[in-house]
């Protein structure tokens, strides 16, 4: 039975890894994309609709990498970062509401304090001696 779990979590890893490698095709991909097209810098200055395009395609980008790193090493930090910029992403990018905007910084504001929390227990379990 022993043998089965670690085979399985063998086949885990390997499938972890594939998802991994998908995903990082995907962001070089949209980044040959991205600055394969020289014209957004200039559709840049023309007004905002470009430039929340730009914004979004950027946020797209990192939320991959971020994305990635949470693949590659699962954590509650990596977990929590992607969450917040999904949530700022949205906040910045998306037409929203005064409420949806302050219902956003909450959200982020309650992350960042999970954050620090899970840092401070993480310490606290490292400093102890028994």
């Amino acid at each position: 039975m022993k043998k089965l779990e670690e085979l399985i979590q063998k086949i885990c890893k390997i499938l972890e890894l594939i998802v991994a490698i998908l995903v990082l095709i995907g962001i070089i991909l949209a980044l040959l994309s991205f600055f394969k097209n020289y014209e957004i810098f200039n559709e840049l200055l023309d007004g905002t609709d470009a430039f929340k395009q730009y914004l979004d395609r950027i946020f797209i980008i990192v939320i991959g990498i971020e994305f990635l790193q949470m693949l590659w090493r699962p954590s509650s930090d990596n977990v929590i970062e992607v969450i917040i910029f999904l949530v700022a992403r949205h906040m910045i990018v998306s037409n929203t509401t005064p409420y949806q905007d302050f219902a956003s910084v909450i959200s982020i504001s309650i992350l960042c304090l999970v954050r620090r929390y899970l840092h401070r227990s993480a310490g606290d379990k490292n400093n102890t001696r028994e």
